[in-house]
C-alpha cells in the first residue's frame, strides 16, 4: 500500500481546534453523546493512539482514546494541533502500513490502521467544524479514501448499525464530504 498524506487532513483539523472558544466547550456536536470539549478530547487522544498504531510503539493492552472535555489541560489547543502533526509524520514512514498493529485495544493490520486513522480524523473534523460553526473543506482525496473506508464495512444481516451508526441517505451526486457524513452515520444537515 502506498503511503497516505495525513498532512492536509491533520493541517485542516488542527487549524479549527485552535478555532473553538473556550465558551464552545459545551456545545452539542453531531455525535450525540459528546460535548465539543467531549470530541476534542478524543481528537487529542485518537492522534496518540494511531500516532502510536504507526510507529507500532503501542502501550500493553492498547490504549482507548477517551472522551471527557474535564480532561482538557491549559495548552489543549496546542497539544491536541501538535499531536495531529506527529500524526502525520509518523504515517510517511511506509513502515507504519506493514504488518499487525494495535490502535487502541484491537489488533488489525497497519494498512487498515491507517485507514481507521484517517476517517476518525476527516469525520471528527467534520463534526467538530459543525459543532463550532467552522468552515472545514478537507482535501477531496482524503475524503474520497475515508469514503471508500466507510463504505467498505459489510454490516451483518440483523444488525441495525454498522460501525458508525446508522447511514443516513445521501443522494450520489451529493458532495463527497456530506457522502462520508450519511456514511458514517451523521445527517449532512446537522446545525447545533
Amino acid at each position: 500500500m502506498e503511503t497516505i498524506d495525513f498532512g492536509p487532513a491533520t493541517s485542516a483539523v488542527a487549524h479549527l481546534v485552535r478555532g473553538v472558544r473556550d465558551d464552545q466547550l459545551g456545545a452539542p456536536t453531531p455525535c450525540p453523546d459528546y460535548t465539543v470539549g467531549d470530541l476534542l478530547d478524543h481528537l487529542g487522544g485518537l492522534a496518540i493512539a494511531f500516532r502510536d498504531a504507526a510507529t507500532k510503539d503501542t502501550p500493553p493492552g492498547g490504549a482507548q482514546p477517551q472522551a471527557d472535555g474535564a480532561s482538557l489541560d491549559d495548552g489543549w489547543r496546542g497539544r491536541i494541533a501538535a499531536d495531529l502533526d506527529a500524526l502525520a509524520a509518523a504515517w510517511r514512514n511506509p513502515a507504519a502500513y506493514a504488518g499487525m498493529t494495535m490502535a487502541g485495544p484491537i489488533e488489525m493490520p497497519g494498512e487498515v490502521a491507517a485507514l481507521v486513522a484517517l476517517d476518525e480524523v476527516v469525520v471528527h473534523g467534520w463534526d467538530l467544524a459543525r459543532a463550532t460553526g467552522q468552515d472545514y473543506a478537507p482535501d477531496e482525496g482524503v475524503v474520497l479514501a475515508s469514503l471508500g473506508f466507510a463504505q467498505s464495512f459489510e454490516v451483518p444481516e440483523g444488525v441495525t448499525d454498522g460501525p458508525f451508526g446508522a447511514p443516513v441517505a445521501v443522494p450520489a451526486d451529493a458532495p463527497a464530504l456530506d457522502r462520508l457524513a450519511g456514511a458514517t452515520g451523521r445527517d449532512p444537515g446537522w446545525t447545533p
